[in-house]
């Protein structure tokens, strides 16, 4: 005989749908947010794809095929939770760029992660900023493992030149998860840095992002 605990055999006040009527949908925890997102008739379905998961940015990356190995869990179940996910994504995007503001490298890391740290390819990305650090636009300039042959200087900067940025920043992505900068990292910040000296846009910082982690290179002194 099953142990597992049915959702409509829960008390009224602990069914995620009541909790969210009276507590509201910030109080819930991510399995009862899972939960609401398709009707589960076990309790422990969403639980158990948050453990096979390990993260909600690991859920994001997981394919369809994947969610639906987890039991109770079909096809109508893992597309609904991958179009909430990436709904919640998308309202991250929608802040305007000219109330971006980016203040610490934990603020660059917080525009990469929202729009790169569930990619599972790197992203090469320019961030450009005016004369307040506010954000005029950022620019996917390469895809793929970064070295120093394939990063062409010109290309950091063009869209900077033409948008007449007074600094830039520069990110990636590790989809391994580890944000730990490597030797060609060092060297094209490095690099980028020259060559910004000559151009007369600085170079404020090189931001990696992993999973819910980042370095910044600046902070580090590593190619600056």
């Amino acid at each position: 005989m099953s142990s597992r605990i049915a959702v409509r055999d829960l008390p009224q006040q602990d069914q995620p749908h009541y909790r969210a009527d009276h507590v509201g949908f910030s109080a819930l925890s991510n399995a009862e947010l899972l939960q609401l997102v398709w009707a589960f008739k076990y309790l422990d379905t969403p639980t158990d794809l948050l453990s096979r998961a390990g993260s909600l940015t690991d859920l994001s990356r997981m394919t369809l095929e994947e969610m639906a190995e987890v039991q109770d869990i079909g096809p109508g179940a893992a597309r609904a939770i991958k179009a909430a996910l990436e709904l919640g994504r998308r309202l991250m995007l929608e802040a305007k760029p000219d109330q971006t503001q980016v203040r610490s490298p934990a603020d660059a890391a917080a525009i990469l992660m929202t729009k790169y740290g569930h990619l599972e390819q790197e992203h090469f990305v320019v961030i450009m900023l005016d004369t307040r650090n506010r954000v005029i636009a950022d620019e996917v300039i390469y895809k793929g493992t970064l070295n120093s042959c394939s990063v062409r200087v010109g290309e950091v900067f063009k869209s900077a030149i033409r948008r007449n940025a007074a600094a830039i920043l520069i990110g990636h992505n590790h989809p391994s998860g580890d944000p730990e900068p490597s030797p060609q990292d060092i060297s094209i910040t490095r690099m980028i840095v020259q060559a910004g000296e000559l151009m007369d846009i600085t170079l404020l910082d090189h931001i990696i992002v992993g999973k819910s982690r980042f370095v910044s290179l600046k902070e580090r002194g590593l190619g600056f």
